[in-house]
């Protein structure tokens, strides 16, 4: 047996009726920044201090798998 049960909902209703919140206003606040930062110029440092303050661990992966590359490229031991 087999019972399907369409729901026709939008995702801020689908948000409401299982408690999750509502990230508009966040996200409001988030494209501002961007649209002030690409207004106002933006530099590689800016860039990177961006990177570097929202997603701190994905830096130090990033230059972990980098040192992986290389050594397998130049064919040194990870541990040198």
């Amino acid at each position: 047996m087999k019972i399907s049960i369409d729901i026709d909902c939008t995702p801020q209703e689908a948000r409401s009726f299982m408690g999750l919140p509502d990230l508009a206003p966040l996200h409001a606040i988030y494209l501002e920044r961007m649209e002030s930062l690409i207004r106002d110029g933006v530099s590689s440092a800016d860039v990177d201090r961006i990177v570097k303050q929202w997603m701190p661990m994905m830096t130090d992966s990033f230059e972990t798998m980098q040192r992986a590359f290389w050594n397998a490229a130049t064919g040194q031991s990870s541990k040198s």
